[in-house]
Protein backbone atom coordinates (compact mmCIF):
# COMPACT_ATOMS: atom_id res chain seq x y z
CA UNK A 1 0.00 0.00 0.00
CA UNK A 2 2.60 2.47 0.78
CA UNK A 3 4.28 1.67 -2.30
CA UNK A 4 1.57 2.41 -4.65
CA UNK A 5 0.79 5.73 -2.34
CA UNK A 6 4.54 6.67 -3.26
CA UNK A 7 4.03 6.02 -6.61
CA UNK A 8 0.74 7.75 -7.04
CA UNK A 9 2.32 10.94 -5.09
CA UNK A 10 4.81 10.69 -8.00
CA UNK A 11 2.31 11.75 -10.27
CA UNK A 12 1.38 15.73 -10.94
CA UNK A 13 -1.72 15.58 -11.16
CA UNK A 14 -2.18 13.54 -7.45
CA UNK A 15 0.23 16.52 -6.24
CA UNK A 16 -2.15 19.25 -7.60
CA UNK A 17 -5.35 17.57 -5.94
CA UNK A 18 -3.62 16.68 -2.88
CA UNK A 19 -2.65 20.63 -2.59
CA UNK A 20 -5.99 21.76 -3.29
CA UNK A 21 -7.84 19.14 -0.97
CA UNK A 22 -5.45 20.34 1.84
CA UNK A 23 -6.36 23.83 1.20
CA UNK A 24 -9.76 23.39 1.07
CA UNK A 25 -9.63 21.24 4.21
CA UNK A 26 -7.91 23.99 6.18
CA UNK A 27 -10.24 26.83 5.27
CA UNK A 28 -13.06 24.97 5.89
CA UNK A 29 -12.19 23.83 9.12
CA UNK A 30 -10.95 27.58 9.79
CA UNK A 31 -14.45 29.18 8.91
CA UNK A 32 -16.41 26.23 10.03
CA UNK A 33 -14.98 26.95 13.58
CA UNK A 34 -16.94 30.64 13.78
CA UNK A 35 -20.10 28.87 11.67
CA UNK A 36 -20.50 26.05 14.48
CA UNK A 37 -20.08 28.65 17.37
CA UNK A 38 -22.76 31.26 16.21
CA UNK A 39 -25.20 28.21 15.24
CA UNK A 40 -25.49 28.48 12.21
CA UNK A 41 -24.51 25.02 10.97
CA UNK A 42 -26.97 25.13 8.26
CA UNK A 43 -25.80 28.04 6.40
CA UNK A 44 -23.01 26.25 4.87
CA UNK A 45 -25.52 23.19 3.98
CA UNK A 46 -27.96 25.95 2.51
CA UNK A 47 -25.65 27.97 0.65
CA UNK A 48 -24.00 24.27 -1.10
CA UNK A 49 -26.82 23.34 -2.10
CA UNK A 50 -27.60 26.76 -3.32
CA UNK A 51 -24.45 27.35 -5.57
CA UNK A 52 -25.86 24.63 -7.73
CA UNK A 53 -28.24 26.75 -10.00
CA UNK A 54 -25.62 29.12 -10.23
CA UNK A 55 -22.80 26.81 -11.82
CA UNK A 56 -25.79 25.78 -14.16
CA UNK A 57 -26.88 29.49 -14.90
CA UNK A 58 -22.74 30.22 -15.26
CA UNK A 59 -22.48 27.38 -17.85
CA UNK A 60 -25.98 28.34 -19.69
CA UNK A 61 -24.27 32.06 -20.21
CA UNK A 62 -20.36 31.43 -20.87
CA UNK A 63 -21.37 28.15 -23.35
CA UNK A 64 -18.54 26.15 -21.82
CA UNK A 65 -16.82 24.78 -19.11
CA UNK A 66 -15.14 27.36 -17.18
CA UNK A 67 -14.05 27.04 -13.08
CA UNK A 68 -13.80 30.62 -12.49
CA UNK A 69 -17.45 31.54 -13.70
CA UNK A 70 -18.43 28.69 -12.11
CA UNK A 71 -17.31 29.97 -9.52
CA UNK A 72 -18.46 33.63 -9.43
CA UNK A 73 -22.00 32.32 -10.51
CA UNK A 74 -22.38 29.70 -7.85
CA UNK A 75 -20.87 32.97 -4.99
CA UNK A 76 -23.60 35.15 -6.22
CA UNK A 77 -26.07 32.22 -6.12
CA UNK A 78 -24.99 31.71 -2.65
CA UNK A 79 -25.29 35.50 -1.46
CA UNK A 80 -28.64 35.70 -3.39
CA UNK A 81 -30.10 32.57 -1.34
CA UNK A 82 -28.94 34.20 1.71
CA UNK A 83 -30.27 37.55 1.10
CA UNK A 84 -33.75 35.26 0.55
CA UNK A 85 -32.88 33.53 3.83
CA UNK A 86 -32.73 36.81 5.91
CA UNK A 87 -36.00 38.55 3.85
CA UNK A 88 -38.07 35.60 4.76
CA UNK A 89 -36.73 35.75 8.50
CA UNK A 90 -37.13 39.24 9.03
CA UNK A 91 -40.39 39.43 7.31
CA UNK A 92 -42.17 36.83 7.98
CA UNK A 93 -43.15 34.16 10.96
CA UNK A 94 -41.05 31.67 9.60
CA UNK A 95 -38.04 30.89 12.03
CA UNK A 96 -34.68 30.28 10.65
CA UNK A 97 -34.45 26.62 10.80
CA UNK A 98 -37.87 26.51 8.58
CA UNK A 99 -35.98 29.38 5.92
CA UNK A 100 -33.05 27.16 5.33
CA UNK A 101 -34.86 24.14 4.99
CA UNK A 102 -37.22 26.28 2.39
CA UNK A 103 -34.18 27.59 0.41
CA UNK A 104 -32.26 24.63 0.34
CA UNK A 105 -35.39 22.76 -1.48
CA UNK A 106 -36.06 25.33 -3.83
CA UNK A 107 -32.75 26.40 -5.08
CA UNK A 108 -31.18 22.66 -5.32
CA UNK A 109 -34.67 21.71 -7.00
CA UNK A 110 -33.98 24.88 -9.32
CA UNK A 111 -30.64 23.81 -9.85
CA UNK A 112 -31.72 19.88 -11.08
CA UNK A 113 -34.13 21.04 -13.31
CA UNK A 114 -31.42 23.27 -14.83
CA UNK A 115 -29.22 20.07 -15.41
CA UNK A 116 -31.18 18.37 -16.72
CA UNK A 117 -31.78 21.33 -19.14
CA UNK A 118 -28.49 21.70 -19.90
CA UNK A 119 -27.72 17.43 -20.45
CA UNK A 120 -30.98 17.44 -22.99
CA UNK A 121 -29.95 20.27 -24.71
CA UNK A 122 -27.50 18.63 -27.21
CA UNK A 123 -24.52 20.83 -26.26
CA UNK A 124 -21.57 18.60 -26.56
CA UNK A 125 -19.48 20.42 -23.55
CA UNK A 126 -21.65 20.10 -20.88
CA UNK A 127 -20.58 16.63 -20.04
CA UNK A 128 -19.31 16.23 -16.47
CA UNK A 129 -20.88 19.35 -15.04
CA UNK A 130 -22.82 17.27 -12.86
CA UNK A 131 -19.63 16.14 -11.06
CA UNK A 132 -20.40 19.57 -8.82
CA UNK A 133 -23.30 17.84 -7.23
CA UNK A 134 -21.13 14.96 -5.41
CA UNK A 135 -17.70 16.39 -6.24
CA UNK A 136 -15.14 14.55 -8.89
CA UNK A 137 -11.19 16.28 -7.98
CA UNK A 138 -9.82 13.57 -10.49
CA UNK A 139 -11.34 16.65 -13.06
CA UNK A 140 -8.72 19.57 -11.33
CA UNK A 141 -6.02 20.32 -13.72
CA UNK A 142 -3.19 22.67 -12.01
CA UNK A 143 -4.86 25.75 -13.30
CA UNK A 144 -8.02 24.75 -11.31
CA UNK A 145 -5.85 24.41 -8.28
CA UNK A 146 -4.07 27.23 -8.70
CA UNK A 147 -7.32 29.03 -8.88
CA UNK A 148 -8.66 27.11 -5.53
CA UNK A 149 -5.24 27.77 -3.41
CA UNK A 150 -5.57 31.50 -4.30
CA UNK A 151 -8.95 31.83 -2.94
CA UNK A 152 -8.34 29.87 0.01
CA UNK A 153 -5.05 31.83 0.73
CA UNK A 154 -7.00 35.22 0.87
CA UNK A 155 -10.11 33.47 3.02
CA UNK A 156 -6.95 32.56 5.58
CA UNK A 157 -5.79 36.06 5.54
CA UNK A 158 -8.60 37.74 6.00
CA UNK A 159 -9.71 35.39 8.84
CA UNK A 160 -6.39 36.10 10.62
CA UNK A 161 -6.93 40.19 10.00
CA UNK A 162 -10.64 40.33 11.06
CA UNK A 163 -9.60 37.34 14.02
CA UNK A 164 -10.47 39.67 16.99
CA UNK A 165 -13.99 41.40 15.52
CA UNK A 166 -14.83 37.71 14.04
CA UNK A 167 -14.32 36.68 17.76
CA UNK A 168 -16.12 38.93 19.36
CA UNK A 169 -19.08 39.11 17.10
CA UNK A 170 -19.45 35.18 17.84
CA UNK A 171 -19.44 35.68 21.46
CA UNK A 172 -20.86 39.15 22.59
CA UNK A 173 -22.60 40.86 19.22
CA UNK A 174 -24.53 43.53 21.54
CA UNK A 175 -21.00 44.62 23.43
CA UNK A 176 -19.82 44.41 19.35
CA UNK A 177 -22.21 46.93 18.90
CA UNK A 178 -22.20 49.05 21.89
CA UNK A 179 -18.41 49.66 21.10
CA UNK A 180 -19.19 50.78 17.57
CA UNK A 181 -18.01 47.73 15.73
CA UNK A 182 -19.63 47.61 12.13
CA UNK A 183 -21.83 44.17 13.06
CA UNK A 184 -23.84 44.10 9.28
CA UNK A 185 -20.42 44.72 7.50
CA UNK A 186 -18.94 42.13 9.95
CA UNK A 187 -21.61 39.77 9.54
CA UNK A 188 -21.81 40.26 5.40
CA UNK A 189 -17.72 39.28 5.43
CA UNK A 190 -18.28 36.23 7.37
CA UNK A 191 -20.89 35.06 5.40
CA UNK A 192 -18.93 35.73 2.47
CA UNK A 193 -16.19 33.97 3.94
CA UNK A 194 -18.47 31.16 4.57
CA UNK A 195 -19.71 31.76 0.56
CA UNK A 196 -16.49 31.60 -1.13
CA UNK A 197 -15.44 28.41 1.22
CA UNK A 198 -18.17 26.50 0.11
CA UNK A 199 -17.84 27.62 -3.42
CA UNK A 200 -13.45 26.28 -3.72
CA UNK A 201 -14.99 22.77 -2.54
CA UNK A 202 -17.71 22.21 -5.04
CA UNK A 203 -15.66 20.21 -7.47
CA UNK A 204 -13.82 18.85 -5.07
CA UNK A 205 -16.51 17.48 -2.06
CA UNK A 206 -19.39 18.41 -4.04
CA UNK A 207 -22.72 20.48 -3.18
CA UNK A 208 -24.19 17.57 -1.16
CA UNK A 209 -21.39 17.13 0.83
CA UNK A 210 -19.99 20.35 1.18
CA UNK A 211 -21.61 21.18 4.30
CA UNK A 212 -20.07 18.29 5.83
CA UNK A 213 -16.78 19.89 5.12
CA UNK A 214 -17.78 23.05 7.11
CA UNK A 215 -19.02 21.33 10.35
CA UNK A 216 -17.13 18.19 10.71
CA UNK A 217 -13.42 19.45 11.56
CA UNK A 218 -15.06 22.05 13.78
CA UNK A 219 -16.87 19.57 15.94
CA UNK A 220 -13.94 17.46 16.14
CA UNK A 221 -11.81 20.49 17.67
CA UNK A 222 -14.62 21.73 19.74
CA UNK A 223 -13.82 18.23 21.87
CA UNK A 224 -10.53 19.20 22.48
CA UNK A 225 -10.39 22.95 23.50
CA UNK A 226 -12.46 25.70 24.96
CA UNK A 227 -10.08 28.17 23.58
CA UNK A 228 -11.14 29.86 20.05
CA UNK A 229 -7.55 30.31 19.08
CA UNK A 230 -6.70 26.91 19.59
CA UNK A 231 -9.71 25.38 18.14
CA UNK A 232 -9.32 27.17 15.09
CA UNK A 233 -5.89 25.89 14.67
CA UNK A 234 -6.38 22.51 15.10
CA UNK A 235 -9.66 22.73 12.92
CA UNK A 236 -7.83 23.53 10.28
CA UNK A 237 -5.40 20.66 10.86
CA UNK A 238 -8.16 18.15 11.14
CA UNK A 239 -9.66 19.97 7.78
CA UNK A 240 -6.21 19.44 6.30
CA UNK A 241 -5.03 16.11 7.05
CA UNK A 242 -8.58 14.56 6.77
CA UNK A 243 -8.19 15.95 2.93
CA UNK A 244 -4.77 14.95 2.50
CA UNK A 245 -6.08 11.55 3.75
CA UNK A 246 -9.17 11.54 1.37
CA UNK A 247 -7.14 12.13 -1.70
CA UNK A 248 -4.45 9.35 -0.73
CA UNK A 249 -7.35 6.58 0.09
CA UNK A 250 -8.76 7.96 -3.37
CA UNK A 251 -5.66 7.24 -5.53
CA UNK A 252 -5.06 3.53 -4.23
CA UNK A 253 -8.82 3.00 -4.21
CA UNK A 254 -10.22 2.40 -7.74
CA UNK A 255 -13.93 3.71 -8.39
CA UNK A 256 -14.14 5.63 -5.41
CA UNK A 257 -14.32 9.17 -5.68
CA UNK A 258 -12.22 11.58 -3.45
CA UNK A 259 -14.29 13.85 -1.82
CA UNK A 260 -16.96 11.13 -0.03
CA UNK A 261 -13.39 9.75 1.29
CA UNK A 262 -12.36 13.01 2.18
CA UNK A 263 -15.71 13.32 3.97
CA UNK A 264 -15.19 9.84 5.33
CA UNK A 265 -11.50 10.44 7.43
CA UNK A 266 -13.08 13.75 8.72
CA UNK A 267 -15.27 11.58 10.10
CA UNK A 268 -13.27 9.13 11.25
CA UNK A 269 -11.50 11.72 13.06
CA UNK A 270 -14.52 13.36 14.01
CA UNK A 271 -15.53 10.01 16.02
CA UNK A 272 -11.91 9.77 17.38
CA UNK A 273 -12.67 13.16 18.76
CA UNK A 274 -15.43 11.93 19.94
CA UNK A 275 -14.53 9.04 22.20
CA UNK A 276 -10.99 9.77 23.40
CA UNK A 277 -11.00 13.57 23.72
CA UNK A 278 -9.34 14.13 27.31
CA UNK A 279 -11.84 16.08 29.06
CA UNK A 280 -15.18 16.05 26.86
CA UNK A 281 -14.51 12.33 24.78
CA UNK A 282 -17.00 9.59 26.34
CA UNK A 283 -14.42 7.63 27.70
CA UNK A 284 -13.35 10.60 29.70
CA UNK A 285 -16.59 11.05 30.78
CA UNK A 286 -17.07 7.49 31.95
CA UNK A 287 -14.07 7.48 33.29
CA UNK A 288 -15.31 10.13 35.57
CA UNK A 289 -18.18 9.20 36.15
CA UNK A 290 -17.11 5.27 37.49
CA UNK A 291 -14.58 7.68 40.30
CA UNK A 292 -17.39 9.68 40.91
CA UNK A 293 -19.79 6.37 41.57
CA UNK A 294 -16.70 4.98 43.99
CA UNK A 295 -16.22 8.18 45.51
CA UNK A 296 -19.88 8.43 46.54
CA UNK A 297 -20.23 4.58 47.21
CA UNK A 298 -17.19 5.15 50.01
CA UNK A 299 -19.19 8.21 51.32
CA UNK A 300 -22.54 6.08 51.66
CA UNK A 301 -20.95 3.06 53.04
CA UNK A 302 -19.24 5.11 55.60
CA UNK A 303 -22.27 7.35 56.91
CA UNK A 304 -24.00 4.32 57.38
CA UNK A 305 -21.41 2.98 59.69
CA UNK A 306 -21.57 6.58 61.22
CA UNK A 307 -25.45 6.40 61.04
CA UNK A 308 -25.63 2.98 62.74
CA UNK A 309 -22.87 3.71 65.57
CA UNK A 310 -24.73 6.73 66.78
CA UNK A 311 -28.49 5.99 66.21
CA UNK A 312 -27.90 2.27 67.32
CA UNK A 313 -25.04 2.53 69.83
CA UNK A 314 -23.32 -0.12 68.18
CA UNK A 315 -19.61 -0.98 68.07
CA UNK A 316 -19.02 -4.14 65.71
CA UNK A 317 -21.18 -3.28 62.80
CA UNK A 318 -23.06 -6.21 60.22
CA UNK A 319 -23.09 -5.89 56.91
CA UNK A 320 -26.85 -6.50 56.95
CA UNK A 321 -27.11 -2.77 59.43
CA UNK A 322 -25.15 -1.37 56.54
CA UNK A 323 -27.05 -2.38 53.28
CA UNK A 324 -30.50 -1.44 55.62
CA UNK A 325 -29.29 2.00 55.97
CA UNK A 326 -28.16 2.99 51.91
CA UNK A 327 -28.56 0.41 49.55
CA UNK A 328 -25.34 -0.12 47.41
CA UNK A 329 -23.91 -3.00 44.56
CA UNK A 330 -22.35 -6.27 46.12
CA UNK A 331 -19.19 -4.32 44.16
CA UNK A 332 -19.01 -1.00 45.05
CA UNK A 333 -19.71 -2.24 48.43
CA UNK A 334 -16.06 -4.04 48.83
CA UNK A 335 -14.64 -1.49 46.94
CA UNK A 336 -15.99 0.97 49.80
CA UNK A 337 -14.62 -1.71 51.96
CA UNK A 338 -11.15 -1.54 50.78
CA UNK A 339 -10.70 2.17 50.48
CA UNK A 340 -12.02 2.38 54.25
CA UNK A 341 -10.23 0.23 55.67
CA UNK A 342 -7.03 0.76 53.77
CA UNK A 343 -7.43 4.74 55.71
CA UNK A 344 -8.32 3.08 58.71
CA UNK A 345 -11.76 4.10 59.16
CA UNK A 346 -12.92 0.49 59.54
CA UNK A 347 -11.73 -2.60 61.16
CA UNK A 348 -12.45 -5.99 60.14
CA UNK A 349 -13.98 -8.32 63.61
CA UNK A 350 -15.05 -11.12 61.38
CA UNK A 351 -16.34 -12.17 57.80
CA UNK A 352 -19.22 -9.51 57.37
CA UNK A 353 -19.01 -7.85 60.86
CA UNK A 354 -17.12 -4.45 60.87
CA UNK A 355 -16.08 -1.77 63.93
CA UNK A 356 -15.65 1.87 63.02
CA UNK A 357 -12.11 3.32 64.04
CA UNK A 358 -11.68 6.54 65.81
CA UNK A 359 -10.56 8.13 62.59
CA UNK A 360 -13.64 7.01 60.82
CA UNK A 361 -15.82 8.75 63.16
CA UNK A 362 -13.86 11.32 63.19
CA UNK A 363 -14.22 11.27 59.32
CA UNK A 364 -18.39 10.60 59.50
CA UNK A 365 -18.56 13.43 61.35
CA UNK A 366 -16.83 15.32 59.09
CA UNK A 367 -19.08 14.18 56.01
CA UNK A 368 -22.15 14.40 58.14
CA UNK A 369 -21.38 18.09 58.85
CA UNK A 370 -20.45 18.54 55.48
CA UNK A 371 -23.25 17.42 53.72
CA UNK A 372 -25.40 19.36 56.20
CA UNK A 373 -23.41 22.60 55.60
CA UNK A 374 -24.23 22.42 52.39
CA UNK A 375 -28.16 22.17 52.87
CA UNK A 376 -28.05 25.31 54.86
CA UNK A 377 -26.08 27.20 52.07
CA UNK A 378 -29.13 25.86 49.41
CA UNK A 379 -31.94 27.34 51.65
CA UNK A 380 -30.13 30.25 52.35
CA UNK A 381 -28.38 30.63 49.10
CA UNK A 382 -28.84 34.05 48.05
CA UNK A 383 -27.12 34.92 52.10
CA UNK A 384 -24.11 33.61 50.39
CA UNK A 385 -24.23 34.65 46.46
CA UNK A 386 -20.07 35.13 47.30
CA UNK A 387 -19.82 30.84 47.52
CA UNK A 388 -21.09 29.68 43.90
CA UNK A 389 -21.03 26.35 45.55
CA UNK A 390 -22.13 23.70 42.82
CA UNK A 391 -21.57 20.48 45.15
CA UNK A 392 -20.74 20.03 49.06
CA UNK A 393 -17.28 18.86 48.04
CA UNK A 394 -16.75 22.61 46.93
CA UNK A 395 -17.70 23.26 50.34
CA UNK A 396 -13.69 23.72 51.72
CA UNK A 397 -14.12 24.82 55.39
CA UNK A 398 -10.29 25.51 55.46
CA UNK A 399 -10.62 28.50 52.39
CA UNK A 400 -13.61 30.18 53.65
CA UNK A 401 -13.77 33.08 55.97
CA UNK A 402 -14.59 32.50 59.57
CA UNK A 403 -17.69 34.72 59.41
CA UNK A 404 -18.95 32.45 56.70
CA UNK A 405 -18.01 29.68 58.71
CA UNK A 406 -19.67 31.04 61.66
CA UNK A 407 -22.74 31.95 60.01
CA UNK A 408 -23.63 28.50 58.62
CA UNK A 409 -22.82 26.82 61.90
CA UNK A 410 -25.27 29.45 63.53
CA UNK A 411 -27.76 28.33 60.56
CA UNK A 412 -26.97 24.51 61.57
CA UNK A 413 -27.41 25.20 65.55
CA UNK A 414 -31.30 27.38 64.67
CA UNK A 415 -32.30 24.22 62.49
CA UNK A 416 -31.45 21.65 65.21
CA UNK A 417 -29.25 19.72 61.94
CA UNK A 418 -25.94 19.50 64.23
CA UNK A 419 -24.50 16.07 63.51
CA UNK A 420 -24.30 13.82 66.85
CA UNK A 421 -21.45 12.56 68.33
CA UNK A 422 -19.33 15.09 67.65
CA UNK A 423 -15.55 14.22 68.55
CA UNK A 424 -13.42 16.69 70.84
CA UNK A 425 -10.79 15.75 68.51
CA UNK A 426 -12.73 17.61 66.06
CA UNK A 427 -11.25 21.08 64.92
CA UNK A 428 -13.56 22.43 61.78
CA UNK A 429 -11.34 24.29 59.41
CA UNK A 430 -8.16 22.93 60.71
CA UNK A 431 -8.48 19.06 59.62
CA UNK A 432 -10.43 19.63 56.31
CA UNK A 433 -12.93 17.23 54.99
CA UNK A 434 -11.02 14.17 55.81
CA UNK A 435 -13.27 12.54 53.04
CA UNK A 436 -12.62 14.41 50.74
CA UNK A 437 -8.76 12.97 50.87
CA UNK A 438 -10.14 9.31 49.63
Amino acid sequence: MLEAIFLQLQNPNTQWVLLGTMLLGIVSGVVGSFTLLRKQSLIGDAMAHSALPGVCIAFLLYGSKSLIWFLIGAAIAGLVSSFFIQMIINHSRIKEDSALGIIISVFFGFGIVLLTYIQHNGAGNQSGLDDFIFGQAASMVAADVRLISIIALILLVITVIFYKEFKLLTFDPQFAKGIGLPAKFLNGLLLLLIVCSVVIGLQTVGVVLMAAMLITPAISARYWTDKLSYMIILSGFIGGVSGVLGTLLSTITKGMATGPLIIVAATFMFLVSLIFAPKKGMLAKALKQLSLRKKTAVEQILLSFYDVAVDENLREITEVQLLQKRKVSINLLHYAYDVLQKNAFIQKVSDRTWILTENGIHAGYELVLQQRLYEMYLMHEMDFANLNLRTKDDLNLGSISNETKDRLLTLLHDHDREPLLMPKSSNLGEKGMMINDL
